[in-house]
């Protein structure tokens, strides 16, 4: 079967178009040393075989993690930290040395107070023998517990009242793991020698009073030395202080979580498809599945440079689902029988024919900028790439900003060609309305086209889209057509449609066409007559009755059957005739297909005086999208691109987005300014999307309401006040009035005040003149609830 070379793999032809097998921003293999003579080359790596190795570490939300490094923050260590290290250490050598020389105050008293009279000798601390014991210097082993309880004492305070933990952590952190372990390993060493010298041989030095001491209550308390004499008891407490000097050095190195995970089974983590220890590239999560050849051949696939970055995203999603549904086998055979070509879209395209922004389709993510190093914002957001993806579309984003500002070549554009790209690997469906004037990438690059008002279009777009409900079809033609009135006029609208559109299609077996309805909201007799007549012949005394409903509200005051023929007069205009059902040659298409498959479509609003009916069609495809997403659980995203939302926004629409998040799918809004929205809809439209953009050149009203909705943050800020010194010595004085008359200034001393305050995070004065051309400030949330604070981007990074 010959199809045009669409299931083909570029690059395999004999004169192939020369264009990049991969993404555009995918890095060149590094240079390699040069080799030793007779040592054969080593393979050279496709640049897709690059792309798939290159790191993708997790990153806060709006971060392109493409190769993204984060950035270690280097704290530096306070002088008062460090002289908290060390000034209890030297109280605690002077305590040991007056305790050990017997120069403590009051050292005699506290023996005396918790020891017997008769085991001293008197006004000393001399052990003297006593008769009936078996141990016969009781005094001398009361000292040395006493030496170890007090040694015990100063190294438990010192611990807690000097920053040991904190700067030993502070430099261990910054060390490797194994350099962790061998510096711990080697401190812990150090530490038993000075507790057991005499295990180490020539070690001669002073012997910590850890282990004696223990002896010597042992002594103490069962007055024998048979227990001294034992020697499973003696290792036994040999290994019971072994354990615990070990322990603090193996939770400073983190031994036992390295233990676990050294002696650990490997595991694949199925969140990045990769299994430590092989690269992405040779698909480690196939092999851990145990579909080996699949593997091989995809490896083999991407190696020649026959896979592409959209081929190798789309498998790995296909793998993704049949796990999920336990079709491994079939996955395994398409595979082996198609190998990257598998699963192609239906349009059979593999790649874009002209990309205009970087994009990563393995963490679906479109970079539209950069993060500006600002005061305010993060450090892990400084100089780090800015990008979107579906985590945070799926909130849906609102952005604002006047003509020229570049809404639609930064943000617009590209992230439509992100998701056009992402419905050919089967993720994502994307329907993009294009502004009068304008369009959204090349018609390539969509599958379905609807020219409203354009004769030589090919698709028409169905204003009931595919409903099969008159209530339902009722709601969204009552949302388009009357959705920017009051919400009490468009449920009387739909009311109205309601009993119109269901006798029509009990008689005629569908709904009717625009202008047909548009002469049944009229109440024209020759066309309600016969109707009303066939439902009588027939019994169908349902929808009979709701014409006549329909008939006696015709005409009564507050009828909206008026308003909604007026409205749609605005589609019943000659170069609509073809249009909405029209019976013109396009073929109809329902934006329901969206639902169902993953479909690129555009659709172009009219232009040349239209502009009406242009912002009632984006009202009825708004509508239609916000009732097809959520008929089914779809297994890909789902995302409305609206290039201007201009008389878009109604009450309703904003309830439904809010709804978007747990749909699945997502909506992009532009906007030239917020007046464009009723002044009542503001609160409630902010408050519905998750992603808020702001571009430059807004106004302070349009500043004022992000500045509402992003709220205040606590700073800590400085206030230095002068205050003029006033001298009371004649000697003082006279040097004041010296230093005056030579610097012109009074002598003045300075008060420091740093106090906590409440501050807007951006207000309007500053996104109205602070923010740069060509820049704008952003905040993000992901559906998972993460949250990205507003910050800037430079659009042009």
């Amino acid at each position: 079967m010959n199809d045009d070379g669409t299931q083909d793999a570029r690059g395999t032809h004999a004169n192939p178009v020369p264009r990049p097998a991969g993404p555009p921003d995918i890095p060149k293999t590094p240079p390699r040393p040069p080799r030793a003579p007779g040592t054969p080359s080593p393979p050279q790596q496709s640049p897709v075989t690059v792309w798939l190795d290159e790191e993708r570490p997790a990153a806060r939300p709006g971060i392109w993690r493409f190769g993204h490094r984060p950035k270690e923050i280097r704290e530096r260590i306070a002088p008062v930290t460090v002289a908290g290290m060390f000034i209890p250490v030297v109280l605690a050598l002077v305590v040991w040395s007056l305790w050990s020389s017997g120069y403590f105050p009051y050292k005699g008293t506290l023996f005396r107070v918790f020891t017997p009279d008769d085991w001293w000798y008197e006004l000393s601390l001399v052990p003297r023998p006593v008769e009936g014991r078996t141990v016969t210097l009781p005094g001398e082993h009361a000292r040395l517990v006493a030496d170890g309880i007090l040694f015990g004492a100063l190294v438990f305070g010192v611990g807690v009242l000097g920053s040991w933990r904190a700067i030993v952590r502070h430099y261990m952190d910054r060390l490797p793991r194994p350099a962790q372990l061998l510096v711990s390993g080697c401190l812990a060493f150090l530490t038993l020698g000075f507790v057991f010298p005499d295990a180490f041989v020539g070690l001669g030095w002073f012997e910590l009073p850890v282990v004696v001491p223990l002896l010597s209550l042992t002594a103490l308390v069962t007055d024998s030395y048979e227990l001294m004499a034992s020697a499973f008891f003696t290792y036994s407490l040999y290994t019971v202080v072994t354990l615990f000097v070990l322990w603090p050095f193996a939770r400073l190195g983190d031994w036992l979580p390295y233990a676990r995970e050294l002696f650990a089974p490997p595991r694949t983590d199925t969140a990045a498809g990769t299994v430590p220890g092989r690269p992405r590239s040779q698909w480690p999560a196939l092999r851990e599945a145990g579909q080996y050849e699949a593997a091989e051949l995809l490896t083999t696939e991407v190696a020649r440079g026959r896979a592409n970055d959209v081929d190798c995203a789309r498998i790995e999603h296909a793998f993704a689902v049949a796990r999920h549904t336990a079709t491994l086998a079939a996955f395994s055979d398409t595979v082996l029988r198609q190998g990257g070509a598998a699963w192609t879209h239906p349009s059979g395209a593999r790649d874009l024919p002209r990309r205009s922004a970087r994009h990563d389709l393995l963490a679906g993510q479109v970079r539209i900028g950069r993060w500006v190093a600002a005061e305010r914002a993060p450090q892990p957001y400084h100089d780090a790439g800015a990008a979107l993806g579906p985590d945070v579309l799926g909130t849906s984003l609102l952005a604002v900003g006047p003509s020229g500002s570049g809404k639609t070549r930064a943000l617009v554009e590209p992230v439509t060609e992100a998701l056009a790209l992402q419905a050919l690997t089967g993720s994502c469906a994307v329907v993009a309305v294009s502004a009068a004037g304008s369009r959204l990438g090349t018609d390539d690059a969509f599958d379905v086209i609807v020219r409203i008002g354009d004769s030589s279009s090919v698709h028409d777009l169905d204003p009931y889209a595919e409903s099969d409900d008159p209530d339902e079809a009722a709601a969204i033609l009552a949302e388009a057509l009357t959705g920017d009135l009051d919400t009490a006029g468009t449920r009387g609208a739909a009311t109205a449609l309601a009993q119109l559109l269901g006798p029509f299609r009990a008689v005629h077996g569908r709904f009717p066409t625009l202008p047909e309805l548009r002469e049944l909201l009229e109440g024209d007799e020759e066309t309600l007559t016969p109707l009303r007549e066939v439902l009588a012949s027939s019994g169908n005394d349902v929808m009979r009755r709701e014409l006549d409903a329909r008939l006696r509200q015709t005409g009564t005051p507050g009828d909206p059957g008026r308003v909604l023929a007026d409205r749609l007069a605005l589609l019943n205009r000659p170069v609509f005739t073809d249009f909405f059902g029209g019976g013109g040659p396009s073929r109809p298409f329902s934006l329901r297909a969206v639902a169902h498959h993953p479909l690129r479509v555009r659709i172009d609003l009219p232009e040349r005086g239209h502009e009406e009916a242009g912002r009632l069609i984006t009202r009825l495809v708004l509508a239609q999208f916000h009732a097809v997403v959520r008929e089914s659980r779809r297994t890909h995203f789902a995302c409305l691109v609206l290039d201007d939302a201009t008389g878009t926004i109604t009450a309703e629409s904003v309830r439904r987005i809010q709804r978007l998040r747990s749909q699945n799918a997502g909506v992009l809004l532009s906007l030239r300014t917020v007046g464009d929205v009723p002044e009542a809809l503001h609160g409630p439209l902010y408050g519905a999307v998750g992603c808020r953009m702001a571009f430059s050149g807004v106004t302070t009203w349009d500043g004022n309401r992000f500045a509402q909705t992003w709220g205040t943050e606590w700073v800590e800020t400085t206030e230095v006040a002068k205050h003029t010194v006033f001298a009371d010595q004649p000697m003082t004085r006279f040097l004041h009035a010296l230093r005056k008359r030579l610097t012109g200034k009074a002598v003045t001393t300075d008060a420091v005040t740093v106090k906590q305050v409440e501050r807007e995070r951006w207000s309007a004065s500053e996104l109205a003149h602070s923010v740069p051309p060509g820049h704008a400030v952003l905040s993000l949330t992901t559906v998972g609830g993460e949250h990205a604070p507003p910050l800037l981007v430079d659009l042009r990074g």
